[in-house]
């Protein structure tokens, strides 16, 4: 059997009387992208620090490429990189000088780091401003410098916590492609975000944290099928082929004015296909058709935020 990139089992962590870890269990296969997604205080950094040998666990298990993150912290060191929520590059600094420094301090040696230094700003795209002071650089930029800074011993797990806060649209979609381009390269990549489209652009698989605990797990699509509100818009060209429609299919809803009928459906091809068959047997003809199903911010919404409000 493969061994898992990421392994958790049991992971705990509380501070005082405050359970911030109870209990977690999540594996994650080497070369995917798993994003932990959840409100504020859900435990998403907490898990990464105890990850990345941070934060000591308080029970429970944890292994990188099957180190173990509290016996062997060395052999786990040498497995990640992490980026965190704030950047950590040295202003005083141009990017290259960064980079280098960052080289140094890996022992990668004089030669290496000038080498590695060179790849990474051309994988970022960081050539032209590689010797500006780095308060000429954009957010952007910062976040590319704070990512390939993580990527000088190319390590084969990386920790991306909250990686495009603060950032545009334009720069957003740059980070998420340098991320798969990693992934598709071979590197895992652990996620923690709000940004939902992130998650549902990038995620393999999806965690979702509420209250140090993991209430749903799953692909994208998967999940989005935990949450009721799915539906197969249906639009007839008159009223009478509308009227018939709606008493055809058991709990619709039709819209008089605009000759559209909306049906409830799990989602799903077979479930498409069903609806339509009936009314072909009927003899009704869809003008237009239009699937709607729940999205992750409906996932959310409906799975967390439940422990908060119930102690509230």
């Amino acid at each position: 059997m493969t061994t898992p990139a990421i392994e958790l089992r049991g992971l705990r962590k509380s501070y005082r009387d405050t359970v911030v870890l109870d209990g977690i269990d999540l594996t994650v296969a080497s070369g995917t992208v798993t994003a932990l997604l959840g409100p504020n205080g859900a435990g998403k950094t907490t898990t990464v620090h105890v990850l990345s040998t941070l934060l000591r666990a308080d029970g429970g298990t944890a292994t990188i490429n099957g180190h173990d993150v509290s016996r062997d912290p060395d052999g786990v060191r040498a497995e990640i990189g992490l980026t965190g929520q704030f950047s950590a590059v040295d202003t005083l600094l141009s990017g290259e000088e960064n980079l280098l420094l960052m080289a140094r301090l890996r022992h990668l040696g004089a030669k290496r780091s000038r080498a590695r230094t060179a790849e990474l700003l051309e994988q970022f795209d960081l050539v032209e401003a590689a010797r500006k002071p780095l308060a000429t650089y954009s957010g952007g930029m910062k976040r590319r410098l704070d990512l390939a800074m993580t990527l000088v011993t190319a390590p084969s797990v990386i920790f991306l916590d909250e990686p495009t806060t603060g950032l545009d649209p334009r720069s957003r979609h740059t980070m998420w492609n340098i991320v798969r381009g990693l992934v598709a390269d071979g590197t895992t990549v652990l996620l923690t975000t709000q940004h939902l489209e992130e998650a549902d652009q990038l995620a393999h698989r999806i965690a979702v944290l509420d209250g140090g605990s993991i209430v749903a797990e799953g692909t994208p699509d998967e999940l989005k099928r935990l949450v009721p509100g799915g539906h197969i818009s249906l639009r007839f060209t008159d009223a009478t082929a509308l009227e018939r429609a709606k008493l055809l299919l058991d709990g619709s809803t039709a819209d008089p004015a605009t000759l559209a009928l909306s049906v409830p459906t799990s989602g799903g091809i077979g479930a498409l296909r069903t609806l339509l068959g009936r009314l072909d047997q009927a003899g009704l003809e869809v003008d237009d058709l239009g699937i709607h199903t729940p999205d992750l911010d409906d996932v959310f919404f409906a799975l967390t935020g439940k422990i908060g409000a119930a102690a509230s």
